[in-house]
């Protein structure tokens, strides 16, 4: 099951550099792409408004 990014998305990027398969665009909140992520969790790790978790 692939994480998932909250409201509380606050667009800072942080997660974006740590993705280590690209799945996360950018946007007014970011997403994530569920055929892409591997469920690592690092993009959850790094975020700073807490905005990322498994659904």
């Amino acid at each position: 099951m692939a994480y998932v990014i909250s409201e509380d998305c606050i667009a800072c990027g942080t997660c974006i550099d740590e993705c280590p398969v690209g799945a996360i665009s950018e946007g007014d909140r970011y997403s994530i792409n569920p055929d892409e992520c591997t469920e690592c969790g690092t993009c959850a790790g790094v975020c700073p408004s807490e905005a990322i978790s498994l659904p």
